[in-house]
């Protein structure tokens, strides 16, 4: 029987937050169950084990990191627009290291919870739409999604982990690097793709 007031919902929870204090790949059942003061085997009654918990997280922050995103780039447009974009994803990565990574690391998501999942559809639609501003279609669309989600996800993977030990301001290079990404999309290179015969 489940015990009273434990739901999938703060089963997810409780994961998200002990990911983000010590390591998506340090979260353990066990652990959550502890979290929550009730015994393993009521935790299974909400969730079906730990890659449907890491699932469920991986959910959990793409709504969060893509409502972020929204609210940053709300009314804004080309360069404006990309700096919102980056510096959200930046924060949510920086404040939620363990939920970010249940982002970027390949999860089996039960279908019918990633079908009732806004985020990951809105995610794209917010990154395509900020992308069209610079006038880009597929496929090189495509190409600048996955340039952007390189740079950012890289870029605050090194930061994570100790990776800009030099004495510049790993800020001063995030800005450069934003300011190099819109000059990029601006001014994106013509295709060397062969038309078909």
């Amino acid at each position: 029987m489940a015990r009273a007031g434990l739901t999938a919902e703060r089963v997810t929870i409780a994961g998200a937050e002990l990911a983000d204090e010590v390591g998506l790949d340090q979260v353990t059942m066990s652990q959550v169950a502890r979290r929550l003061g009730v015994k393993d085997a009521s935790l299974y009654a909400h969730v079906r084990g730990l890659e449907d918990l890491r699932g469920r997280i991986a959910l959990l922050a793409a709504d969060e990191k893509t409502i972020r995103i929204a609210e940053a780039t709300a009314g804004r447009a080309g360069r404006d627009a990309l700096v919102a974009f980056a510096n959200a994803w930046r924060e949510y990565a920086r404040e939620h290291p363990g939920r970010y990574m249940a982002t970027q690391t390949r999860i089996r998501i039960d279908p019918e919870l990633a079908a009732q999942a806004p985020g990951p559809r809105r995610a794209v639609e917010l990154t395509y739409g900020m992308l069209r501003g610079y006038g880009l279609a597929e496929p090189d669309l495509t190409d600048a999604v996955r340039l952007l989600r390189s740079t950012f996800h890289g870029f605050v993977a090194l930061e994570a982990a100790g990776g800009f030990a030099h004495e510049r301001s790993p800020q001063l290079s995030w800005v450069r690097a934003l300011d190099a990404l819109h000059a990029l999309l601006d001014h994106w290179p013509a295709s060397r793709e062969r038309e078909p015969s």
